[in-house]
């Protein structure tokens, strides 16, 4: 196997996918102080998923298309597509043994799955360009994934999974991300063009998520503390990513 062209761009795809089990550290916490945390992680996630789609994946994905109605009705696309995909669940009610999963858990892993694929292959494409460029892609990745980890973890467990399972899940949808590694390396270039396309899709995913799913869900406290730290936790999110994207941003220019 020639390591510069299959291991490097594997290994940090790897490396990537790992961050998905960064919710372990809260395997141990009491059932009481974990419901608390996940009534936090909820209002945290929703913060995240818009300033990550708005400050990030939205932005890139204008870069990629000289007209700009083509990522716009893209993303339109991926809200309608997620709707649809949200009423299908509805109609096949799912059970994890004695628990009833919320569909909000299976279209955040729907849409991160999305989003992973992307990033591994552009995880690849850097690669394939260049040691530099492929190092400092996977770092981006890197920092942007650990919020947005963490997050989906508090957002699996408040759709009904078990701390197991969500765990496992979110490693499941973030191994999505070396598929993507693998095809790109296998088929090349073609692949790349078609996850310019599928990047505003994912936007789309995430902007439903957050707007039809998790909004509401914030909304049935309505208590003033309540209010307060989700608005404290949503804020708190959008700028942890509007750090890490012009940091990044400045660091690649």
């Amino acid at each position: 196997m020639d390591l510069q062209y299959w291991g490097y761009p594997l290994i940090s795809t790897i490396l990537v996918s790992l961050v998905s089990l960064t919710g372990i550290i809260f395997l141990n916490l009491s059932g009481q102080k974990l419901e608390k945390l996940v009534f936090i992680l909820v209002s945290l996630a929703v913060g995240v998923i818009l300033g990550n789609t708005f400050l990030h994946i939205i932005p890139e994905s204008y870069e990629y298309f000289e007209h700009s109605d083509i990522p716009s009705l893209l993303i339109c696309f991926g809200i309608v597509l997620f709707f649809i995909a949200e009423k299908a669940l509805h109609w096949h009610h799912h059970h994890v043994g004695e628990r009833i999963v919320k569909p909000l858990g299976k279209i955040n892993l729907l849409a991160d799955g999305i989003h992973n694929f992307t990033d591994g292959i552009l995880i690849a494409a850097a690669w394939m360009t260049d040691s530099y460029l492929g190092i400092s892609t996977t770092i981006a990745v890197l920092v942007h994934e650990v919020p947005q980890e963490i997050a989906d973890f508090g957002i699996l467990l408040h759709a009904g999974y078990s701390r197991k399972r969500a765990l496992m899940w979110n490693f499941v949808s973030a191994l999505s991300a070396i598929v993507g590694t693998i095809l790109m390396l296998w088929v090349g270039s073609w692949l790349l063009h078609l996850s310019y396309y599928v990047l505003p899709i994912a936007a789309g995913g995430f902007i439903y998520l957050a707007g039809s799913d998790l909004i509401p869900e914030l909304n049935k406290q309505i208590s003033k503390y309540s209010t307060l730290v989700q608005i404290v936790m949503v804020v708190l999110g959008i700028v942890i990513m509007y750090l890490l994207s012009t940091g990044i941003e400045n660091h690649a220019h």
